[in-house]
């Protein structure tokens, strides 16, 4: 899955409270002049979602029937914990991993909550490299907050009107030709927004969901012109430093690429900017619409000329101007495969992990592969896949032949699975109007036993407008819709072409609309062929001329 949209909240949550606008303060912990907003501002002013943490033990006595609606289905987001009208009684909960970087000590602790479960628990690698669990009930959520704590974890402000999960190069500290490693700068950027894990309400009123990503290698890892605030790698006057780029989004109504600030700045300045950023947002961010609340729809009103001169009053200096040229030289990868590290004789290894799921068993093997073959460390993509680095050469083939590499998530897959990505569709998310998940693996492995490929093929899935698959990367890209076949309502895809990441990334578009999921495998085959070169799978028998195809 990817990071949940939560566009449709003011149709799903808090139907009984009054519509009407009230008079409060943008924000909780400052002074802000007040504006007129409308009721789900009215939500955050009364109580702000992170008291909710002190309540979880009395939510376990009365449990989730009787919750507060407005407690239930919006305040406990910004702890992390997200009720899905779909599985009565269960939550996902969003972690947060600064570079999708983790222990496997975390990885454990996230293994035995959603082993509790049973069946109704597991866990999703989103496309902000970062782990949903599943499952989750509120009488264990007191509990388990008390676990993050004692591991150093944190689910907070991971959901509603915050800061999503800070992303950065997938192999920062590891690539050789890497510019500048992310790690510290990511950690840095989530430790200021949550104040270090313990919650921060200066960011808990944001007008919306904010997106941050800091790119620090040569191709774009991180999908960076996606968010609403990235860090470009770029060189100024001999020195190393990021292009600022701000208002990239995907929402029903907009689709569209960050655009230039016009700013460069050294990575010790990346932490200010992210906060003066984000208060400007906070305290101007436009509120009364939450379809157009977008930090983009700010720079549309104020023009990026007006946003960069109000961002250095925020800041308290003026911006450089950008670097005429940027360091992204190289098209997207995937990580996928052995690659050697800059450390001497040192390997990282990255694994398919298929539509980004995982169950409690695997996540028990795949904490033990780390400790036993690297140094216990684990790092995610936002393809939703996975990898585990320092791997000395000796160990590398032992690694290889671990069952669960074999048979489950491999190193080596094919072109056309291992650049899968799709949301959660409509098994655990009531926005979706289409099953994802499921329907993409089924899909990719019929496709794959009739045709092969000669390069990878990015293939995105999305149950819905909100477009957390992010069809308008993808070279073939769906979005779920509604169609008619045979005068019935069925479950349809709108299909997208054309995305493009790392070097000269740029959005594609849709170009056929309604297609019936049960009528899509020919119509995904005959593109594959005709738009990619597709080519029939050989069979591995003898097949005689006069039986062939014509």
């Amino acid at each position: 899955m990817t990071e949940t949209s939560e566009v449709q909240t003011a149709s799903a949550v808090g139907s009984h409270i009054e519509a009407e606008a009230v008079n409060i303060n943008t924000s909780p912990s400052e002074n802000v002049p007040a504006k007129t907003l409308n009721k789900f501002e009215r939500i955050k002013a009364e109580k702000d979602g992170l008291v909710l943490k002190q309540e979880l033990d009395y939510f376990a006595e009365i449990g989730w029937e009787a919750l507060d609606e407005a407690d239930r289905d919006f305040r406990l987001r910004v702890l992390g914990l997200f009720h899905r009208s779909v599985t009565p009684g269960r939550f996902m909960l969003r972690m947060r991993t600064a570079n999708g970087i983790l222990p496997s000590s975390h990885l454990r602790v996230l293994a035995e909550i959603v082993q509790r479960y049973g069946d109704d628990g597991n866990a999703d690698i989103t496309t902000r490299q970062n782990i949903q669990l599943r499952g989750v009930r509120i009488e264990d959520a007191a509990d388990i907050f008390r676990r993050f704590e004692q591991a150093g974890m944190t689910s907070v402000q991971t959901g509603v009107d915050n800061v999503r999960n800070v992303t950065g190069s997938p192999v920062a500290g590891l690539e050789a030709d890497e510019l500048i490693d992310t790690r510290g700068l990511t950690r840095a950027v989530q430790d200021m927004i949550t104040n270090m894990g313990a919650g921060n309400p200066t960011f808990t009123n944001l007008p919306r969901k904010f997106n941050i990503a800091i790119a620090g290698c040569r191709d774009n890892s991180v999908h960076a012109e996606t968010n609403d605030l990235a860090f470009i790698p770029a060189y100024k006057e001999g020195a190393i430093g990021f292009n600022v780029i701000v208002g990239g989004m995907f929402s029903p109504k907009r689709y569209v690429e960050a655009i230039p600030l016009d700013a460069w700045v050294l990575p010790e300045a990346v932490v200010p900017l992210c906060e003066a950023v984000l208060l400007l947002y906070r305290n101007h961010g436009l509120r009364a619409n939450r379809q157009k609340s977008r930090l983009m729809y700010l720079v549309d009103a104020w023009g990026i000329e007006k946003f960069r001169s109000e961002l250095e009053t925020q800041l308290g200096q003026s911006l450089q101007p950008a670097a005429e040229t940027d360091e992204i030289t190289l098209d997207k990868r995937d990580h996928i495969g052995v690659y050697p590290q800059k450390q001497p004789g040192l390997h990282y290894v990255g694994l398919l992990i298929p539509i980004g799921r995982l169950y409690a068993h695997e996540m028990f093997d795949l904490a033990r592969i780390a400790d036993t073959y690297g140094s216990g460390e684990i790092r995610l993509t936002v393809e939703q896949n996975l990898i585990i680095p320092n791997v000395p050469i000796s160990r590398l083939q032992a690694m290889l032949n671990e069952p669960l590499l074999q048979e489950r998530f491999p190193a080596n897959p094919d072109n056309m699975s291992r650049w899968l990505v799709s949301c959660t569709g409509n098994q655990f998310c009531g926005f979706a109007l289409i099953e994802t998940k499921n329907r993409a693996l089924a899909m990719i492995k019929a496709l794959e036993a009739e045709l092969t490929v000669s390069r990878p093929i990015r293939i995105h899935w999305t149950g819905c407008p909100n477009s957390c698959g992010q069809p308008q990367v993808a070279d073939i890209g769906m979005m779920g819709t509604k169609g008619r076949k045979n005068g019935q309502v069925v479950e349809a895809v709108d299909i997208w072409m054309g995305g493009k990441v790392g070097k000269e990334a740029h959005l594609g578009q849709r170009v056929m609309q309604g297609i019936p999921c049960d009528d899509l495998k020919p119509v995904l085959h005959t593109l594959l062929v005709e738009q990619f070169g597709a080519e029939p799978r050989q069979t591995g028998y003898f097949v005689p001329p006069e039986l062939a195809s014509p």
